[in-house]
């Protein structure tokens, strides 16, 4: 195939015109299309950021777009829609808001909201000008308020026989950001009574023919209830479980085209082995269990694919740098950066566990995000916590991959360097000597002692978990490691598996199962030579699961199990 025909990898391409005129690699979502006209006119849809939201927007409107009729075969050729096109093809004309673009100080935010939608109602005129008559595109730009705008469009189309879709994208972009750095009455006044964003929704019901609003979660949508009523939230639904995201299939045909055009050589086991453990796993739909297969974060495996492809290895860094700032605004509008004693349990929990029992919200006020019970929802939403099981009528939610919990883990770091400060650099040589050398003994000696030191975090944490959080927080520092706490095996639950990372950093030859116990201090020698023993056994166990003899292959497995007295290191022997 020549170097001309080879398609790029479509980083940072969130227009599907763009991406097909372009030549562009595209994972089809088109299937999807048929399933949303068969739901409902008016539909609600959440996914966390980096899933590949704006792409899908951007497909739907070149699809239904009137203007875009002649043009679906050169967009849509060898799609799943192409085959099976449905009866509303190309029949509407769409006004697609971007609500993102609403941004700045809060002193300002309605006039910039009007603007936006003025804009984009300024164009829709031009765009469909054939389609109304000159009095009426005067009329529409001859008013200062959007909504009026959008009265008179609406009133036109509808008299005129032509259908509106509605499309907007980021519908909580701009509210969510005045809840996290105005508080919660002036997020009211937008979202509320008369509010600007509360009328303008209104309009959309009594306008389009057909709706959509895609964002992160649905507090604002809750709050614009009888501006909003009557929407369909397919979030939670099986049938969209795997409309966003790619699935692990998407990820190897992926691969294996690049491998045919000649951009990647290496096999593609070792590339889904690499990614799998920090971008898979997520499930948005608890009906999927078993049933489908877990989604990874789109992005985050094309940022990967753009490295192997450019480089012919994976980075350096397996979390793409554009995340810091997306963690940098979740940390805000999730409130971690002002937890109170509740919800810095929970998080403190979910951390040393790896998932918390609870339900999913489908929707809540912006007045119950500090609850205690509603907080695993917003976590949910924003992608920190994804569906991994079930327990009667609680769903089991955990951290989905590597790359959710390092953010957890410098929750845990914080909080606990704040207290007792440790050398980092003096833990990151203990690391490298672990990775590198097999000499482990130094490493787990380090942690133990300033564990014992450390009675100020036993008590912040409090409980038989406070060990294995303290671990946590420290295993995490260095990358050599892909420490995995909690990991289910040969039917137990491992406390500690860190697979030596030793497909980006070579010279890493060793991978360890660790099994810590905790025993009180007035616990008899008897009780502790029975707790031994059997953490003997499960850490024996642990080694035959195929899932570490996989992960820890081109490594040496070590066995260790570290038993803790109180805040004294009890016994520490490799089995």
């Amino acid at each position: 195939m020549s170097e001309q025909n080879v398609k790029r990898l479509p980083l940072g391409v969130n227009d599907y015109k763009e991406l097909r005129e372009g030549n562009y690699y595209y994972v089809d979502k088109t299937m999807y299309v048929e399933a949303m006209e068969h739901t409902s006119r008016f539909l609600f849809f959440t996914r966390p950021r980096r899933f590949g939201k704006s792409l899908f927007i951007s497909m739907l409107k070149e699809y239904y777009d009137i203007k875009e009729q002649p043009k679906f075969e050169s967009l849509f050729k060898d799609t799943w829609i192409f085959e099976h096109p449905t009866q509303e093809r190309g029949a509407f004309q769409v006004l697609h808001f971007d609500f993102s673009l609403v941004g700045g100080d809060f002193s300002d935010v309605a006039e910039r909201f009007n603007t936006h939608c003025g804009n984009v109602l300024d164009m829709f005129v031009d765009n469909y000008s054939e389609y109304y008559s000159q009095n009426v595109i005067d009329m529409v730009r001859s008013q200062k308020e959007a909504s009026e705008k959008l009265n008179i469009i609406g009133d036109a189309a509808r008299k005129a026989g032509h259908k509106l879709y509605i499309i907007v994208d980021e519908y909580d972009n701009f509210t969510n950001s005045i809840l996290n750095t105005r508080g919660e009455p002036d997020y009211r006044t937008i979202t509320h009574g008369t509010g600007f964003y509360r009328n303008f929704l209104k309009i959309f019901k009594a306008k389009a023919s057909r709706a959509l609003l895609i964002g992160v979660s649905p507090v604002t949508l809750d709050d614009l209830t009888s501006g909003a009523n009557n929407f369909t939230n397919i979030t939670s639904s099986e049938s969209f479980n795997m409309a966003l995201g790619f699935s692990e299939d998407d990820v190897r045909q992926m691969i294996r085209y690049y491998q045919g055009v000649g951009e990647i050589t290496r096999d593609e086991e070792s590339v889904i082995a690499e990614m799998k453990p920090w971008y898979d796993n997520y499930c948005f739909a608890a009906g999927c269990l078993g049933k489908a297969p877990k989604m990874f974060n789109s992005d985050m495996v094309l940022y990967y694919m753009g490295n192997l492809l450019g480089t012919g290895q994976a980075p350096k860094n397996m979390l793409d740098p554009n995340t810091k700032t997306d963690y940098a605004k979740m940390k805000r509008l999730v409130g971690l950066d002002r937890l109170d004693g509740n919800r810095k349990g929970i998080i403190r929990d979910i951390a040393e566990t790896g998932y918390i029992y609870n339900a999913i919200r489908d929707s809540f006020p912006a007045e119950e995000i500090i609850r205690a019970d509603t907080f695993p929802s917003l976590l949910f939403y924003y992608g920190m916590l994804t569906i991994g099981g079930t327990r009667g009528e609680r769903l089991k939610l955990v951290i989905p991959n590597q790359n959710v919990r390092v953010q957890y883990y410098d929750y845990l770091l914080e909080m606990q360097q704040e207290t007792n400060h440790i050398d980092l650099h003096e833990l990151s040589d203990a690391v490298e000597n672990a990775a590198f050398d097999g000499n482990w003994r130094p490493l787990m000696e380090f942690l133990a002692a300033h564990y014992k030191e450390d009675s100020s975090i036993r008590d912040a944490i409090g409980g038989e978990k406070n060990l294995q959080g303290y671990m946590n927080a420290y295993l995490h520092v260095s990358r050599l490691f892909i420490a995995i706490p909690e990991q289910e095996m040969n039917h137990g639950y491992c406390d500690f598996f860190l697979f030596g990372d030793w497909r980006r950093y070579p010279d890493v030859r060793h991978s360890y199962v660790i099994e810590l116990k905790y025993l009180k201090s007035d616990a008899t020698d008897a009780e502790a030579e029975s707790q031994w023993q059997a953490a003997v056994e499960q850490v024996r166990s642990y080694g035959e699961d195929s899932r570490v003899q996989r992960f820890s292959e081109n490594t040496t497995l070590h066995l260790v199990v570290l038993q803790m007295k109180g805040a004294k290191l009890l016994r520490l022997e490799e089995i």
